[in-house]
């Protein structure tokens, strides 16, 4: 399952060509949409916003690959203000994440995203601008800054995941798909990479008051950072994210 199809790239010569078509081929044989389990289907005519789609959940995929032994904490994307615009919008796309061995052509990682877990600031500019082009801004997106609980490994450093397991880390967050208010939907990705960081299956408040400082100066004007910490933790067990076992003590389900 690992191994790209090398015969598939013999009639190209350039190396991007190569690669979209390796890649492409080995999601279209090996991956199924994470939400149902159902066989992904590639867009025929090239979709300007996405690779695959689900015929049963109706749901779009776009790829991003890149060659290496590391995943690393970025991946290249196109235009700046276009991705801004696409993330912003109900149109935006699932995406697909996937690194290989350029001397084996092996897949190492293999992950999706939801698309209800991307914000703004994980969209980072590049320095540069096209030559001739100085307004046409690319970009990278910073997949470091997307809790871990939203990156679903298919294939985690060449180990296989069940379809069990994908289908059950898919389910953890999908309740954020329903937010729409993004600094609504901020506030709970911090609060979950705040627990992240803790590492820990229980905790409790004081664990999460650590991060006071630090989520003040992403938010300077809210002057309770503490109460909406609780509120956040209120909603997370609402959702069933976490488990309130009693007075100031949480655990990860």
């Amino acid at each position: 399952m690992l191994s790209l199809n090398m015969l598939l790239s013999n009639q190209y010569n350039s190396n991007s060509q190569k690669a979209r078509v390796l890649t492409e081929s080995w999601v279209f044989d090996n991956i199924f949409c994470p939400i149902c389990g159902t066989n992904i289907i590639n867009y025929q005519n090239n979709k300007p916003v996405a690779d695959f789609y689900c015929e049963k959940c109706k749901e779009d995929y776009e790829l991003k690959s890149k060659s290496g032994k590391k995943l690393g904490k970025t991946i290249a994307d196109g235009a700046y203000h276009t991705m801004i615009e696409r993330i912003s919008s109900e149109t935006n796309p699932n995406f697909f994440f996937l690194n290989y061995d350029k001397s084996s052509y092996e897949v190492i990682n293999f992950l999706t995203v939801p698309s209800y877990l991307f914000m703004p600031e994980m969209i980072i500019p590049r320095t540069k601008g096209i030559p001739n082009r100085p307004n046409y801004i690319m970009c990278n997106i910073d997949i470091s800054s997307i809790p871990n609980t939203g990156k679903i490994f298919y294939i985690q450093d060449k180990v296989i995941q069940s379809k069990s397991k994908v289908l059950d880390d898919w389910n953890k967050t999908s309740f954020l798909k329903t937010s729409t208010n993004l600094q609504a939907k901020g506030w709970l990705l911090d609060i979950i990479k705040c627990i992240e960081r803790i590492n820990k299956k229980h905790f409790n408040l004081q664990d999460m008051y650590i991060f006071e400082n630090i989520l003040k100066i992403k938010y300077p004007n809210n002057n309770n950072i503490q109460a909406k910490i609780r509120q956040q933790l209120q909603i997370l067990r609402d959702k069933g994210y976490l488990k309130f076992n009693e007075k100031g003590n949480y655990e990860v389900i």
